[in-house]
């Protein structure tokens, strides 16, 4: 039920290259009506685009510059006649089949000449920014008899630097297959937005597909979100976006496999930490200290991820840091330096005092996680759940006093304490102190911390004061969870 061709249309340099295809519920009829609906559409989006793919749940088109399928000798439809297909109504069959692929001819043969003409020289020249391969998801079709299509579009308008090539629309079935559907011993873990689960594409390749929760607070605008923000990002310590899927009551994204999976299964397991020694843990600390300054001050867009955890840095096979989670990050355009919400979204604990009491988020709000994160690794301690009889609900507070008393040593997790640089150790808990004071401005860039983190020879600040705010703030927690902001954990 699908046809491709290719021609040299006009007077352009190189081949054009077309698919249609019908499903199979569908008759001639319906084929011919659900794909004129589509090629309608083309006039509104497709102007000046290198391709495009227009899907439905029951037919679809392409179009691109390259040749994006595989050679065949076998016209569609033309599969050897069965044992079963010699009488009246094999015939009949036949006769359908060759009616429907004539029309798939036509419709291709419509789709090239389109597609030439929308990519002609005056359109290159003008449109050319607007980049390659654009997607698009229909609800449903006129002629299609599918079942409900929940699908929502998510519209992407990329540039030639993007790699727009490898992200993909997965449909349903083939993560579900690569899942075994979903299975528990195929569950990596559970994040606050739902599962994830490993699979293994019929290629051998290895994914993680995180499966948002239909009682997820992570609904369709943060899915559209995370999609287009990790699909303009390449960095090496951030995680790869290979593609999604929304088909059905699924909204799926599937990612690079990370073998060693997230940081907090590394760092808060009393065997598994053990494998965390200083060179691993001083590497993981710069490698995820780059990630967020390439999102604050060197990728194409200005992004505060607003969840910066454990739970969301994951670990390549050499345990290479890489920050995952882009589901609650906002995007700052010109010199905007701060934001409000009043939809508090993150984990407590690493929230910064003014983003979780007033709603103010900034770069610097991420700074206080990174500084959180770095007190929990340096530590092997765990700031959320953190319990000390002289220091109450916080790691910070507890940290704050060995340190300023002269005992930071204590502090440094007993699995490397005998096999690290002390002075520098406490270098980089003094850098973490820095990271978390209250007020805001005190904090340092990411791009001053990586610099302080990588030479002796910078003077540290004092820290303006223990971290009061954030010790207070999670004993209100402790004490009237329900009066609090909602967050996700």
């Amino acid at each position: 039920m699908f046809q491709t061709n290719e021609m040299v249309v006009g007077n352009g340099p190189g081949r054009r290259y077309g698919l249609v295809q019908c499903s199979r519920d569908l008759d001639v009829g319906g084929c011919s009506t659900c794909l004129r609906e589509l090629l309608n559409q083309t006039e509104d989006c497709c102007i000046g685009r290198r391709g495009w793919r227009i899907l439905t749940p029951s037919c679809c088109i392409r179009y691109e510059m390259y040749s994006f399928y595989e050679q065949t000798s076998n016209l569609p439809g033309s599969a050897p006649e069965n044992e079963g297909g010699v009488g009246k109504g094999g015939k009949s069959t036949r006769k359908n089949t060759i009616i429907i692929a004539s029309s798939l001819a036509g419709f291709l043969a419509s789709v090239l000449v389109a597609g030439f003409s929308y990519y002609s020289p005056l359109v290159r020249k003008r449109r050319q920014k607007e980049g390659t391969s654009q997607e698009i998801l229909i609800r449903s079709s006129q002629g299609s008899k599918a079942a409900h299509w929940t699908g929502e579009s998510i519209h992407l308008h990329p540039s030639d630097e993007d790699h727009s090539g490898d992200l993909h629309h997965f449909n349903l079935a083939t993560i579900q297959a690569a899942t075994n559907n979903f299975s528990r011993e195929n569950k990596l873990g559970e994040g606050g937005f739902g599962p994830v689960y490993k699979g293994e594409m019929p290629n051998g390749k290895e994914i993680a597909v995180k499966r948002l929760s239909i009682n997820s607070k992570q609904g369709l605008e943060e899915f559209k979100n995370e999609v287009k923000l990790i699909f303009k990002l390449q960095h090496k310590n951030l995680v790869r976006l290979l593609g999604y899927c929304l088909e059905e009551d699924e909204k799926l994204l599937v990612y690079e496999y990370m073998a060693n999976t997230i940081l907090d299964a590394f760092l808060f397991d009393s065997e598994k930490c053990k494998v965390l020694d200083w060179e691993k843990r001083s590497n993981i600390i710069t490698g995820t200290a780059r990630g967020l300054q390439y999102l604050h001050e060197d990728s194409r867009l200005k992004i505060i991820h607003r969840d910066l955890k454990a739970n969301n840095v994951l670990l390549d096979d050499d345990m290479n840091p890489k920050i995952s989670d882009f589901g609650t990050a906002r995007t700052f355009g010109g010199n905007q330096m701060e934001a409000n919400t009043e939809r508090v979204v993150g984990t407590y604990g690493y929230m910064a005092p003014e983003y979780a009491l007033e709603g103010l988020f900034s770069n610097k709000s991420d700074v206080y996680s990174f500084g959180v994160l770095m007190l929990e690794i340096l530590s092997g301690k765990k700031n959320r759940g953190f319990y000390h009889q002289d220091c109450g609900q916080s790691l910070l507070t507890y940290a704050w006093l060995l340190w300023n008393e002269g005992k930071g040593q204590e502090l440094i997790d007993p699995n490397i304490a005998g096999n690290c640089p002390i002075q520098e150790v406490l270098r980089w808990i003094h850098i973490a102190f820095l990271c978390v004071q209250d007020d805001p401005a005190l904090r340092p860039t990411m791009s001053s911390a990586i610099l302080m983190l990588g030479s002796k020879s910078v003077n540290l600040p004092q820290p303006s004061t223990s971290p009061y705010s954030a010790a207070r703030f999670l004993q209100m927690i402790n004490l009237h969870p329900l009066n609090l902001p909602t967050s996700e954990i």
